[in-house]
């Protein structure tokens, strides 16, 4: 349910800054409720009780539209390109098989609040690119269940934050040093094979998350 922030020397190995600039971002964080600070133990994210519900069979569209806002997204980039080992593994293709990257900004009543790029095995979804990604509702996964008949069954995803890139931060309209609740996902279709990866960058306060979980220990994932 919580995610371990790295120690704060290894956040200023990892992004090059100072210790003061890290403290800044780990106080920010905490002031926003989105890490807490455990007595000898560190920093974890917080699963916090508001927000939006974290689901990964379900899309930013619909969801945006279940919590009474207009979707909308700004396309960055869309390419068909060879993949690194780091995408075919999970995605559980042959090295340097093809794959479509998909970037988009979502947007919530035309305010940025993520950061969202795909990676699907163009062998799955050749068709793709050639759709108008600029459309402010069009669905990944509602292209794939019309198209391709290809439907998310479950869901893996991975929480944490960090502080976001000088790039991040113009997108999201975040102030620097910000920091940045990232998720990371892979869905699955009904034989257990995965769909697609994905990628979100979160505004921690315009988009903040909700972790459901059930009696079983399973929890529910935002997609």
């Amino acid at each position: 349910m919580r995610g371990k922030l790295p120690s704060e020397r290894e956040l200023v190995s990892l992004y090059d800054v100072s210790r003061i600039t890290i403290r800044h971002a780990v106080r920010e964080l905490i002031r926003q409720g989105v890490v807490q600070s455990q007595a000898g133990k560190g920093l974890y994210v917080v699963d916090n009780g508001g927000g939006f519900e974290l689901e990964v069979l379900k899309s930013f569209t619909s969801t945006a539209l279940a919590n009474g806002h207009t979707p909308g997204q700004r396309l960055l980039d869309i390419a068909v390109v060879r993949a690194s080992l780091d995408i075919t593994r999970p995605l559980m293709i042959p090295p340097g098989s093809e794959v479509i990257i998909l970037s988009r900004l979502r947007l919530l009543d035309k305010i940025p609040v993520v950061l969202q790029t795909d990676w699907i095995a163009a062998s799955r979804a050749p068709d793709l690119t050639g759709l108008d990604w600029s459309v402010a509702n069009r669905s990944l996964y509602s292209e794939l269940r019309e198209l391709y008949k290809i439907q998310p069954r479950r869901g893996q995803t991975t929480l944490s934050a960090r502080l976001a890139s000088r790039a991040e931060a113009e997108l999201l309209e975040l102030p620097q040093p910000g920091a940045v609740l990232t998720v990371d996902q892979i869905a699955f279709d009904e034989r257990d094979r995965p769909i697609n990866m994905t990628s979100l960058i979160h505004h921690p306060e315009r988009y903040p998350l909700t972790l459901l979980q059930s009696a079983t220990g399973d929890f529910k994932h935002y997609g």
